[in-house]
């Protein structure tokens, strides 16, 4: 099975504050609706643009992807 890493980009002054509060919303969200999923994290691409990620089974994917819309995707290494 693959692992997708689906992504949330959060730009400005602010952005990596909000990435990280993002990622309690992923884990909680995750939580409630009983899915699984490898990692939740945020890094930090550039003092202006940060990313908060999860990364899930290829098979999960539909359940995440409508319901919290990520900006992308890529396939997890």
């Amino acid at each position: 099975m693959r692992k997708l890493k689906l992504i949330w980009d959060f730009k400005g002054e602010d952005g990596f504050e909000t990435a990280k509060h993002h990622c309690v919303h992923l884990k909680e969200f995750a939580n409630i609706e009983n899915l699984p999923f490898y990692e939740v994290n945020f890094t930090q691409l550039h003092p202006l643009h940060t990313i908060a990620f999860i990364i899930i089974n290829e098979k999960e994917m539909i359940a995440f992807r409508d319901a919290l819309k990520p900006h992308r995707g890529e396939i997890a290494s």
